[in-house]
């Protein structure tokens, strides 16, 4: 079975910037349109995410099960019907309805297609792949804000071409005829080697979340400046660690390279905290893409490690799970602090979270021995 990576990695590319332009709009668009302040932008934000931690397991089962292309294909209409939704939302109550669904499409659009690639893939390439992959999800969710500021007012309309680009690229996509497997049991959606790395992307995501809800509010109530392009800096410090470093984790391991790469987003978080001057912020904004661009990946390899092989579309996507939750948390727990304490009080809560999912990856992981290059 030819698995038709190229489309699919387009794709969810397509999908993941239409869903990353929102993180870039939302903060202006919410109180703009709806009013509110913090607490409801990072709502908006964070709610999506709640759909795709429920959804992701229930994607990666049905993968296992040899039924990727029907998840994908609904991942991707979901994606553009929630996309329309947030475009032509009345109300914040319906905005927030229209960001479920689609975080919902964006579940099954990423959770289904990683494990149908990875199905052909080496054991020893596991990492190296599934970084790559990856990138099509967080290169849109990098990307995005880029092209929210540069479609300014029409960054609705471009949301939504984008995600019936992805639709259309699955509808086309060839019809495979892999083996279909009986489901696995409906208990079995929680594998046991997956909560401590499901642990430590989760923590890391909450990195990620007070970044994705807070960084451009933070950067103006400060009047530091950069908001413009703050998103787009800490895009590119992203992919380019993301494409560079990705091979580090199937040579050194994913306990590892975990470790160094959330030590780095605790002195990124806290100098966003202390910044007072633009070159200050965004040298602190490009190490935070820095340290989180092989957050995914190393967990990733720690997960398949301790699952050895069983119900891998499962396993990644309970993992994949922990970090919507984190990144969810984040929102509106990061504009409550935000309104209560001040936003640099929001990027220290942010670094403790780093911390604390630094301590569980030394603390309780062990280590996997590193393999000589070829």
């Amino acid at each position: 079975m030819t698995v038709p990576v190229k489309r699919l990695w387009v794709a969810v590319l397509c999908g993941y910037l239409a869903f990353g332009a929102a993180l870039q709009a939302l903060p202006t668009y919410v109180p703009q349109r709806f009013g509110g302040g913090p607490l409801a932008s990072g709502t908006a934000i964070g709610i999506a995410f709640l759909a795709t931690a429920c959804a992701r397991p229930f994607a990666g089962w049905l993968a296992d099960g040899g039924r990727s292309r029907p998840v994908v294909l609904v991942g991707a209409a979901l994606t553009a019907v929630g996309a329309v939704g947030q475009m032509t939302a009345p109300n914040l109550p319906l905005l927030l309805v229209a960001r479920l669904v689609m975080g919902a499409g964006e579940a099954g659009l990423f959770s289904a297609a990683l494990p149908w690639v990875l199905a052909g893939t080496r054991t020893a390439q596991r990492g190296r792949v599934a970084g790559w992959f990856g990138l099509s999800m967080w290169g849109g969710l990098a990307g995005g804000p880029l092209i929210a500021s540069l479609t300014g007012d029409l960054v609705w309309w471009t949301m939504v071409a984008l995600a019936g680009t992805s639709m259309t690229l699955v509808l086309t996509t060839r019809r495979t005829h892999g083996p279909t497997e009986p489901l696995a049991r409906i208990r079995d959606l929680a594998p046991s080697g997956v909560p401590l790395p499901g642990a430590i992307i989760g923590l890391a995501a909450y990195c990620y979340g007070t970044i994705a809800a807070l960084l451009v509010l933070r950067l103006r109530a400060g009047e530091i400046g950069a908001d413009d392009y703050a998103l787009t800096v800490f895009a590119a410090a992203f992919l380019i660690t993301r494409f560079a470093g990705s091979p580090l984790v199937d040579r050194y391991g994913g306990r590892a390279v975990a470790a160094w790469t959330v030590g780095l987003e605790i002195v990124a978080l806290t100098g966003i905290a202390i910044a007072d001057s633009t070159a200050g912020a965004l040298a602190s904004t490009a190490l935070a893409g820095l340290g989180l661009a092989l957050i995914y990946p190393a967990c990733i390899s720690m997960t398949l490690d301790r699952v050895r092989g069983m119900r891998p579309g499962v396993s990644m996507g309970v993992m994949t799970s922990f970090w919507d939750l984190g990144v969810m948390a984040a929102g509106p727990v990061g504009g409550l602090v935000a309104e209560q304490f001040g936003f640099p009080a929001a990027f220290i809560v942010a670094a403790h979270a780093a911390a604390a999912s630094l301590v569980l990856c030394l603390a309780f992981l062990r280590p996997r021995r590193a393999t000589s290059p070829r």
